[in-house]
């Protein structure tokens, strides 16, 4: 019954001895720096913090006297190590660390429109060439969608070229031609995307490199407005806010996915399985689509304009079946009321 319990606080003994060798030379680095910085640095609490500086205060060299255990000093809310007692340098990357950095620097490399790309690659060299026994096999990274089409985008953002695109608009579910002025080319999520002054929509937009299915350079500058600015994306491409229209769904067990997929506002207990769920939606257009792609363990909730338009595609596919030859029409009660209240 102890085992566990015993693994558990074995791995967190190794990670504080991890992170107490860490944290001498990172302080070192930057003497006087204050408690809550280096614990947000350090992905602790300030509180775990000072308890991980309470209990370097007694270690050191043999002998565990006085000039021989590290020491700091405290102004205030800022600490600065004094004496370090040999522990000056960071820890050797393992190697789950040190494969996990030479990705990370591979896929900013093969980022579109990234800026001081000869920085990273020389970053990256030095790191292979630091960590190559512990990394083994050379690592390859290639990113997701058509490469001529990112490339060809690229090109035009660090050429600062105009660009004639055509481009499907998934929440809409249309295509359309634009002239768009790039800003910047950048990976959200696993995917890239353009992000562009649009002279159709006279305002900066986002767009994603496998929606544009045709793309030309045209033999024009880029001209994008002064009051055009890069859009703050940390949170994601999609930003929910109270404008935009809000849907409440009743789904079953096998629908759950959409809570860890999507940026919910309510999530809810219902009856037995089910769950209620309150959601932003770009438009109720996509919200109709999305709807009917799910099955028939969602119930629409709210609102009334949503569940018509859904009751109304549902019967449309319904009549595209037609009157089987010699038998009665399908009734469209039940698949209605499986996707609509």
């Amino acid at each position: 019954m102890t085992r566990p319990a015993a693994r558990g606080g074995s791995r967190t003994s190794a990670d504080r001895l991890a992170r107490l060798l860490n944290l001498v030379p990172y302080l070192l680095a930057r003497p006087g720096i204050e408690i809550a910085e280096a614990a947000g640095d350090l992905g602790v609490t300030e509180r775990q913090l000072r308890e991980d500086l309470e209990l370097l205060w007694v270690c050191g060299l043999p002998g565990y006297g006085p000039g021989d255990l590290i020491d700091m000093a405290f102004d205030g809310d800022r600490v600065t190590i004094t004496y370090d007692a040999g522990i000056d340098r960071p820890l050797r990357l393992t190697p789950d660390e040190a494969l996990a950095l030479v990705v990370a620097l591979r896929m900013l490399a093969e980022t579109p429109g990234v800026a001081n790309r000869e920085a990273v690659e020389r970053a990256l060299a030095k790191i292979e060439n630091a960590a190559g026994d512990l990394v083994g096999a050379p690592v390859a990274v290639r990113l997701p969608g058509d490469t001529q089409r990112v490339e060809a985008l690229r090109s035009a953002v660090e050429g600062g070229r105009a660009l004639r695109i055509t481009y499907y608009t998934a929440a809409r579910d249309e295509t359309t031609e634009r002239t768009i002025d790039p800003l910047r080319m950048l990976m959200v999520g696993g995917r890239a995307y353009v992000e562009a002054w649009c002279r159709r929509a006279e305002a900066v937009r986002l767009f994603r490199a496998d929606r544009i299915d045709a793309v030309a350079e045209l033999d024009e500058p880029a001209v994008v407005p002064p009051q055009a600015r890069p859009q703050d994306l940390t949170g994601g491409v999609f930003r929910p806010s109270p404008d935009l229209p809000l849907i409440t769904l009743r789904i079953g067990r096998g629908e759950r996915w959409i809570t860890e997929y999507y940026p919910c506002e309510r999530v809810e207990a219902g009856d037995g399985d089910q769950w209620l769920v309150s959601l932003r939606v770009t438009d109720l257009g996509w919200a109709r689509r999305f709807v009917l792609g799910l099955g028939p363990d969602v119930t629409v909730v709210a609102p009334a304009a949503l569940a018509d338009q859904v009751r109304a595609q549902a019967l449309a596919a319904l009549e595209a079946y037609g009157t089987p030859v010699g038998g009665a029409a399908p009734s469209a009660d039940p698949a209605v009321g499986a996707v609509t209240q």
